[in-house]
């Protein structure tokens, strides 16, 4: 039985007079304790977990860019094509400029990606000398 089903047969025993006010109560917020939260709750959290988890994604695009990589970042970030965003930026341009403020505020506060030749280049500590051997006396 789920969530709304052992709600529904509790109001209808409850109805029916079998439940007293208070034993509805404490057998509604048990069932609401022991399953959890509804469907519906549980959706709008993983959609806002998904939400943060892709702004935390978000980097500027070091392949992908005409300018700044913002585009190609948030392609990246949101599974829309870059040039739908380029088109979204140049349309809202013409909306007292708002398209070039949008994209500038992105350029400057959200950070660029590092690219994978520089993760997989990250030097490493150089290895130490071998030890030299101790200095032979000269024989006579």
């Amino acid at each position: 039985m789920n969530w709304a089903e052992q709600l529904e047969k509790l109001q209808q025993l409850h109805q029916q007079g079998a439940l007293t006010d208070d034993e509805y109560a404490a057998a509604k917020a048990r069932v609401i304790r022991d399953l959890g939260p509804a469907p519906a709750a549980q959706a709008a959290r993983a959609a806002i977990e998904q939400s943060q988890t892709a702004m935390r994604q978000l980097k500027r695009s070091v392949t992908d860019r005409w300018l700044g990589g913002v585009a190609g970042g948030l392609a990246q970030a949101t599974n829309i094509p870059t040039w739908a965003w380029r088109i979204l930026f140049i349309l809202t341009a013409f909306l007292h400029g708002l398209g070039v403020l949008m994209y500038v505020l992105l350029w400057i506060f959200v950070p660029m990606e590092r690219p994978m030749a520089m993760v997989a280049a990250v030097p490493a500590a150089p290895a130490p000398p071998p030890p030299s051997p101790p200095p032979v006396p000269p024989s006579v």
